[in-house]
């Protein structure tokens, strides 16, 4: 933790009752633009009061804040007042705010935070999100805070942490209903009614045997409308869908969508109880990894621009290195027909747009690819019949492009030098078809991210076979020689 911390009688974290009044379900004009989103004159106002320190100015713009536009308005701020202003508004930076920080931010935040404060923070939030606060620790950090949390938060947290990231068991929640299999329906209720330590979210209640493995579910809805006399069992769903604690989270996601769920029971080795995972908690999951896949087709790494310039550096520089040696590849097929390019200037003229429409036929491809491999659509059960699809698409667009280009290089240029271009153009782009498919799914056959490293090597393919077919054709058609 950084010595200049902001003190722990600074940061007194409090939850607001359910009965205060608060202004978050409306939009403020004198805050927020037609976007919801914070004006920049309202964040001006508070970086004056900041830089005043004017800590009651700056609390009393704060104060009708949602807790999600406090989090943007700290990430707003210059990292050196972030602290500050949460010194500020101490009583306002509940277990909501908190939560909803960018990873970065909230990492950095911590940082100026003693371990006392930032376990009394995680002790406000979710098991799942305390989780996600303490593994961005270092090490010895986490070991400070964990010292400092209660022992049944202690014993929740660790538990998660012993299992893999971005899997099923670290992003659970440990809070659920469950209830045994003989009771009737009025037990239920009087149980609900009568236990004050229930979670005040819960879609369903889960039915378990004495081995407390589940057997079934109970909608809230169908509780409030069979009689109390029936039984559990005699209105359960049997039909569940179990997630394995050790699930990746995007298929977690996959099969949240796939089978309409609002909530499912996670399970352990042995079958047991031992979570839930809910709609709001993949909601998240499946924002974030479509933002990863998209950067990743980039090379971008997070693409965060909260992301510290050394990583963001790091993880976008090993991809711009391996994009100039596909381009050394590219640029050895234009020095072998050097000759040729030289004897017909054409030549220099429209190769760069066979390469250039390849490309992004190949990049089109490659995204509906990419997607469908994230989402199932796209096994080894249709493999070939969705190759078979791209290419049938690829020669119909390669043959519109090729009448487009082929008709204004015979006007341009030459009769010839148009059917050579046209040629050339649909080989690409059917090379592109195939290339946008094939490089992904081997990624994925190979247990890689398909979505890291298939840019770069359709990229590849499709300026190479691009100059090859272009310039390889004109040769061998006559048009110039070596």
């Amino acid at each position: 933790m950084a010595e200049d911390r902001i003190h722990d009688d600074d940061l007194a974290l409090a939850d607001h009752g359910e009965g205060e009044v608060r202004p978050d379900d409306r939009v403020d004009d004198e805050r927020h633009d037609e976007e919801n989103r914070l004006k920049p004159s309202f964040v001006s106002a508070v970086h004056e009061a900041l830089e005043a320190g004017d800590k009651g100015g700056v609390y009393d713009l704060v104060e009708p804040l949602h807790a999600a536009d406090i989090a943007d308005l700290i990430e707003l701020l210059e990292p050196r007042e972030r602290a500050q202003l949460a010194s500020a508004i101490s009583d306002l930076m509940t277990s909501d705010v908190i939560a909803e920080l960018n990873d970065y931010v909230r990492e950095d935040l911590m940082d100026t935070l003693s371990a006392q404060a930032v376990a009394t923070i995680a002790e406000q939030l979710d098991t799942d999100d305390a989780v996600q606060l303490i593994e961005d620790l270092d090490e010895a950090d986490q070991r400070a805070v964990m010292a400092e949390l209660e022992p049944e938060t202690r014993e929740a947290v660790s538990s998660a942490l012993a299992y893999p990231e971005e899997t099923a068991g670290r992003l659970m929640s440990r809070h659920f209903v469950a209830v045994p299999e003989h009771l009737t329906v009025g037990d239920l209720i009087d149980y609900l009614r009568e236990d004050g330590d229930l979670e005040h979210d819960f879609f369903e209640v889960f039915v378990i045997d004495e081995r407390h493995h589940p057997v079934g579910t109970c909608a809230l809805s169908w509780i409030l409308t069979t009689p109390r006399s029936v039984r559990l069992t005699d209105v359960m769903k049997r039909d569940q869908t179990l997630i394995p604690v050790t699930m990746d989270q995007e298929e977690a996601a996959l099969m949240f969508q796939k089978y309409a769920l609002i909530s499912a029971a996670v399970v352990d080795e042995s079958g047991r109880l031992v979570g839930q995972m809910t709609v709001d908690d993949i909601v998240h999951i499946i924002s974030e990894e479509a933002g990863e896949d998209a950067l990743l087709l980039s090379g971008a790494g997070d693409g965060d621009i909260n992301e510290p310039i050394r990583e963001a550096y790091g993880a976008r520089v090993r991809w711009l290195i391996a994009n100039l040696g596909t381009a050394v590849v590219a640029s050895s097929i234009i020095a072998f027909f050097g000759a040729a390019i030289e004897q017909l200037v054409a030549l220099a003229v429209l190769m760069p747009i066979v390469a250039s429409i390849g490309g992004n036929a190949g990049t089109q491809t490659m995204a509906v690819a990419v997607r469908a491999i994230a989402t199932n659509q796209l096994t080894r059960s249709n493999t070939r019949r969705i190759l078979w699809r791209e290419f049938r698409v690829a020669l119909l667009n390669g043959g519109t492009i090729a009448v487009l280009i082929g008709l204004a290089a015979a006007v341009l240029f030459t009769p010839m030098m148009g059917v050579v271009i046209a040629l050339a153009m649909i080989i690409n782009i059917a090379i592109a078809g195939l290339a946008g498919v094939l490089v992904p799914v081997i990624f994925e056959r190979l247990d890689q991210d398909p979505a890291v490293a298939s840019s770069v090597f359709v990229t590849m393919i499709t300026d190479s076979m691009g100059f090859f077919a272009f310039l390889g054709l004109a040769v061998a058609m006559g048009l110039a020689t070596f």
